[in-house]
């Protein structure tokens, strides 16, 4: 659930950009008890996000992305996602 959560918020980043973009670089590995994946676009669009499963039950996620604002300005995204919910940290840069 927390892993949807975390994905959602990427592609509303995503989508807040409403403009056509080409894949930079992209990768990803998914296993039974882990996974990570990013990619980048053109727009300057990038994100990451890594987890790992705890004690066979909880996912701890943590990830980062970023994107251009419609004002111009840089916008990151920082969060982990556990067992007490979803947590971000927003960053504004010129």
């Amino acid at each position: 659930m927390k892993f949807a959560i975390v994905l959602l918020a990427c592609f509303l980043a995503v989508a807040y950009a409403n403009e056509e973009a080409d894949v930079v670089t992209e990768f990803r590995e998914v296993n039974k008890e882990d996974f990570r994946y990013g990619f980048e676009l053109t727009n300057k669009i990038r994100a990451f996000q890594e987890g790992h499963l705890h004690n066979k039950k909880i996912w701890i996620v943590k990830g980062q992305y970023e994107f251009i604002s419609k004002d111009g300005k840089q916008v990151k995204v920082s969060y982990t996602a556990d067992e007490y919910g979803y947590h971000p940290i927003v960053e504004h840069y010129k």
